[in-house]
């Protein structure tokens, strides 16, 4: 009987004792968990931009220039829309480049031209037409620095312009005598200075305000010719040196910004 009391009292005892280890034992921590894979978009963007154009040319050249010994011209375009997208990428915190496509709307154009000639003898001329473009442009810009959110910024673009001139009318003023010219659209080098200020609404959102000057080249008018169809003296007619001050605004998509990562909630306990 003594002896079964003593095996019993030395198995609690172990127990006991296998307890207070236990509770002395280090808590294992929490299996680790690996974040998912994010795919990296680099520093690629998506633009959008719609503006309105302001816009110039130099003078309109014929052959009567030859002939005349002076002439005073006064040239006007109309405000035409912008509408433009494009894919550009940020290299770092101050310098990023795109490649923009665009159209400029149908703009109507008038002129009148004062000609003196040897005698003397003295020309009126009236001209009317529409001139639209599409514009592909390369532009590198450079960012300024960035305080409360708006970041200004200025930049360059080279690049190509299809200007068209259409529905072009010459109407002599004396004579009352009119030409027409046909449809004709030309490629020319083009080039660009930008200014602007941008405005960060949120990590991927960006919006622009932005100014550019655009040089277009010359346009070019078909054969002029009567209202029966022959052709005139006057073939054809140049646009010389096309420019535009344009205001733009604009929105700037990063795709180098995913949603950040949050690791699972653990509670102890």
């Amino acid at each position: 009987m003594r002896s079964v009391k003593f095996l019993i009292a030395a198995g609690a005892a172990t127990l006991m004792s296998s307890a207070v280890f236990a509770a002395d034992m280090p808590i294992a921590p929490p299996p680790a968990y690996a974040p998912p894979v994010v795919e990296d978009f680099g520093g690629w963007y998506l633009r959008g931009d719609i503006g309105f154009s302001n816009q110039r040319v130099s003078r309109l050249n014929n052959v009567l220039d030859s002939q005349a010994i002076a002439s005073h011209q006064n040239l006007t375009f109309s405000t035409a829309g912008i509408f433009g997208l494009g894919a550009g990428y940020r290299f770092n915190n101050w310098f990023r480049a795109d490649v923009t496509g665009e159209y400029r709307g149908n703009s109507t154009f008038f002129g009148t031209d004062n000609l003196t000639y040897v005698g003397p003898a003295f020309g009126a001329d009236t001209y009317h037409a529409t001139k639209s473009e599409w514009v592909v442009l390369g532009n590198a810009y450079v960012d300024l620095g960035t305080w409360w959110c708006m970041t200004p910024f200025i930049g360059a673009g080279v690049g190509g312009a299809r200007v068209q001139i259409a529905n072009f009318t010459d109407v002599n003023t004396p004579t009352l005598g009119v030409a027409y010219g046909d449809t004709v659209a030309k490629w020319n080098l083009a080039w660009a200075l930008h200014a602007g200020v941008a405005y960060k609404v949120s990590p991927n959102f960006t919006v622009e305000l932005a100014y550019r000057y655009l040089d277009m080249g010359d346009g070019l008018t078909g054969d002029l010719r009567r209202f029966d169809g022959v052709n005139a003296i006057v073939n054809p007619t140049t646009f010389k040196s096309i420019t535009s001050h344009d205001l733009k605004i604009g929105v700037r998509w990063d795709l180098n910004n995913p949603p950040v990562y949050q690791p699972p909630l653990i509670r102890k306990g």
